[in-house]
């Protein structure tokens, strides 16, 4: 039997790694998007699959177009992966993030609960979400304490998920991911930007890297590897939240390090600027992926540094191509 999965954010790094999966595995997949005039397929056509997506348009906000959606497709599974994702914008933005944040995940439960589908939920939760720890790692029974307005939004679609879970029997899970690189992220994120710059700077494009607090430590994976998880979590007979992480952390400082030291550039070409720090951020964080490997059998053991030297090498690949060199 086909099945069909529906993805909201289909257009991000996750939601293109998730489409490449979910085709491997005889899906049919529907993306959802806002408008198809702003539609930036780049994403798939780097992972060759623009061909075997149907992109729909829905405003999550707009409950009839999510009622629309289900009703034509009626998806076995339902991934949601959209959402205002930058803790820096929501410092500035509060309202809107959390707005949307928290009723894109009502609406879409709320449409399912009234239709009585079947449909299996995953809702994109984020390690944002505890903040302020007192213990590490982090594990699924770690208080939540969010310290920006992104990290509350997605606390809050957290308890969306298990609110409908529980009560009304809505199969949700709640997929905890910490942070993930890919060559597909974009150049606003930390790891991104420092190897997109390095190389700039090393082709004398420009002269420095500016970045803010540096000295925080932060618990990074591999993409590819972590939406396979996400699957992995819909696959369950019953629904649960996990922890998806490398279970390790790194100080920003020392991948800063490692890409120079690759590129042979100077630390004089770093420049910390307080105008870039956050009002509140965490200093180490990092996760406990038991649950997640015993019961889902997900596989990971990749340190970040073992990432980076694939993201390097992609990166320098794809900056090759791109300016003919």
């Amino acid at each position: 039997m086909i099945k069909t999965a529906v993805i909201t954010g289909i257009t991000g790094q996750d939601g293109a790694y998730l489409a490449q999966l979910l085709i491997k595995e005889n899906y049919n997949v529907i993306g959802l998007t806002r408008s198809n005039n702003n539609l930036n397929t780049s994403n798939f056509k780097y992972l060759k699959i623009e061909h075997k997506i149907k992109i729909e348009e829905c405003d999550l906000l707009d409950f009839s177009s999510i009622i629309k959606i289900l009703l034509k497709y009626k998806p076995h599974e339902f991934y949601n992966l959209a959402a205002q994702s930058s803790v820096g914008v929501s410092f500035e933005q509060p309202i809107g993030t959390i707005n949307y944040n928290t009723q894109s995940v009502l609406n879409i439960l709320e449409s399912i609960r009234l239709l009585q589908l079947d449909t299996k939920v995953y809702q994109a939760s984020s390690s944002e979400m505890f903040g302020l720890v007192k213990s590490l790692p982090v594990s699924e029974t770690t208080p939540l304490h969010p310290l920006s307005p992104y990290a509350i939004s997605k606390a809050s679609g957290y308890w969306i998920g298990i609110n409908y879970r529980e009560s009304y029997g809505v199969h949700c899970v709640n997929g905890v991911l910490f942070n993930h690189e890919s060559y597909l992220r974009g150049t606003n994120y930390f790891v991104k930007k420092v190897i997109k710059t390095s190389l700039d700077i090393k082709k004398n494009f420009v002269n420095e890297l500016c970045v803010g607090n540096i000295d925080v430590k932060r618990d990074f994976g591999f993409a590819p590897d972590y939406v396979r998880a996400m699957w992995l979590s819909l696959q369950q007979n019953t629904a649960g939240d996990y922890i998806i992480c490398s279970g390790s952390s790194v100080y920003l400082r020392d991948i800063i390090s490692y890409v120079f030291d690759h590129f042979g550039i100077s630390n004089d070409k770093l420049i910390e600027d307080p105008a870039l720090f956050r009002p509140t951020d965490i200093e180490d964080i990092y996760g406990d992926n038991t649950k997640a490997k015993t019961l889902l059998k997900w596989e990971y053991d990749k340190s970040f540094f073992d990432v980076l030297d694939i993201l390097i090498s992609e990166e320098k690949n794809n900056y090759n191509k791109n300016f003919g060199l």
